[in-house]
């Protein structure tokens, strides 16, 4: 029989993962932090999730893979600067990173690195390490730079050998959807390995983590907020249920007076036409564009700030707005970093 698991739910996540029901949580109900759940995590999902078609992290997607398959044609940064955590030494406690991933090396490090950073910083007494959940985002990366980053597996692989008895898991995802199930899922079938295990919330779960996003975000750009200029931010998207936090997100930035700030995504609703339909209301001279995901990579540089007609700053530039791109991720946020570690708190005070 599988050892019981601790994972620090919202409600509704719990329920799902005890009982195995495919639908998704939608990130409109606040999560109670501190919760325990000392349940086996099911299987029988399993037939389910392999029908989902649409990931919806927060950091890369399907744009990625197929660029990763390709060489690329200008530069992402020197990846040797990068601390994949993938050394063994690990001790009886380790804290596990898990993100989509990258082959943006400078994102990468500026971004998962950071929140990888905050979290070393804060918990002392765990060793942390990083995982990656796409593996064409590895094989990229080891195939280009000769830099090998675990994947899921391949990291609780590494934890078990180092005798690792008091396993945390920190997701580095926006959201309570397809993605973060799957981990939860795969962190259960491998949790007779330790002795302890826990999994942290990811970053939009409750109405309080809404509101320090918000909040975050605002600060960050607030020196573009000049009466003329329309603040629009691009996410992936999902056709899955828990598409619904950018409508949360949004509609809350309206409640709170921030009229001129804009959500849509890359591959849902809204989309950029939605997006750009609500600037077309307002009297804007100027658009700022920026990434809702954790890392700046693909869409970001290609989808929302490429050259090609179909991105977000040519649809824009087209209907007669200057635009300015900001390339950075949410990652690279202290306040979102705070929330992670935060998140990652509750997981540790679980089993402690």
């Amino acid at each position: 029989m599988k050892r019981k698991i601790a994972i620090m739910l919202s409600s509704v996540m719990m329920l799902a993962a005890l009982t195995a029901c495919s639908n998704e949580k939608t990130g409109t109900e606040s999560a109670q932090t501190g919760t325990q759940a000392e349940e086996t995590i099911s299987n029988s999902n399993e037939e389910t999730q392999a029908e989902e078609t649409i990931s919806d992290n927060s950091e890369e997607t399907k744009a990625e893979e197929n660029a990763a398959e390709d060489d690329e044609n200008y530069n992402t940064g020197d990846a040797s600067l990068d601390n994949v955590r993938n050394q063994d030494e690990i001790g009886e406690n380790e804290m596990l990173v898990l993100s989509f991933g990258t082959s943006f090396n400078d994102s990468r490090r500026l971004t998962i690195g950071a929140v990888e950073n905050a979290l070393e910083k804060a918990f002392p007494d765990y060793s942390v390490r990083r995982g990656f959940t796409a593996n064409i985002v590895i094989d990229h990366v080891n195939k280009r730079d000769g830099i090998l980053i675990d994947d899921v597996d391949a990291a609780l692989k590494r934890a078990s050998d180092n005798g690792v008895k008091k396993l945390v898991v920190q997701p580095t995802h926006l959201m309570n959807g397809i993605e973060y199930n799957d981990i939860v899922k795969q962190i259960g079938e491998a949790s007779d390995s330790f002795e302890k295990v826990a999994i942290g919330e990811p970053l939009l779960t409750s109405d309080d983590d809404f509101k320090r996003v918000e909040e975050a975000i605002v600060e960050w750009t607030k020196e573009y907020d000049d009466g003329k200029t329309a603040i629009c931010f691009m996410g992936h998207g999902t056709e899955a249920e828990s598409n619904a936090v950018y409508q949360k997100m949004q509609d809350l930035m309206t409640a709170d007076g921030h009229a001129n700030y804009y959500i849509g995504t890359v591959e849902a609703t809204p989309s950029v036409d939605d997006v750009l339909a609500k600037v077309k209301e307002g009297n804007y001279e100027r658009v700022i564009l920026e990434p809702l995901m954790v890392v700046s990579g693909d869409h970001a540089n290609n989808d929302m700030a490429g050259d090609e007609e179909d991105s977000w700053k040519s649809i824009f530039e087209k209907n007669g707005y200057k635009v300015e791109c900001l390339l950075r991720g949410l990652g690279e946020n202290e306040e979102i970093q705070k929330l992670y570690v935060e998140h990652a708190q509750a997981a540790v005070d679980s089993i402690k």
